[in-house]
């Protein structure tokens, strides 16, 4: 599999963010949860496709519940729509020192392994930049296409 992961931001798109939604969320479960159900009520909102950024959404604040949590510590999700009709979607944790990677041959009977492999699958980009200390933000970038509901 060739994984589109980076450790660095692709460079900057020429076109500025059209709309911007920025939340904290309590790194548990129920925050992780409440995450991908924001974005998807923010995305009908901005009446563009959801469900491939639901589930990338999903994952990731899924990770920075379990993987990235701090006591005390929140994590942030941003979603950035730019004019050009691209979504990227940002969550930062408390802990940077933690890099996620994808894991490539996870078995049928693991409980935990395969999510980044399902957010390369379903971004067109993403990677982690680390910082400012002692956060991480892992992105991922989608093109959309279609109308409101669809998978772009």
């Amino acid at each position: 599999m060739n994984l589109k992961n980076s450790t660095s931001p692709p460079a900057p798109q020429p076109d500025l963010p059209a709309r911007e939604f920025r939340v904290l969320f309590s790194s548990t479960r129920r925050g992780a949860r409440l995450a991908r159900l924001l974005v998807v009520e923010q995305l009908r909102m901005w009446d563009v496709p959801f469900e491939r950024a639901a589930q990338i959404v999903a994952e990731l604040a899924s990770n920075a519940a379990l993987h990235g949590r701090v006591a005390g510590r929140d994590f942030r999700v941003v979603l950035i729509l730019r004019a050009a009709g691209t979504l990227r979607i940002e969550v930062t944790d408390a802990r940077g020192e933690e890099l996620p990677a994808a894991v490539r041959g996870a078995d049928a009977g693991d409980e935990s392994g395969r999510g980044l492999i399902l957010v390369d699958a379903l971004a067109d980009a993403w990677g982690v930049v680390q910082g400012p200390p002692p956060c991480k933000t892992v992105w991922a970038e989608l093109a959309l296409t279609g109308g409101s509901g669809g998978v772009g």
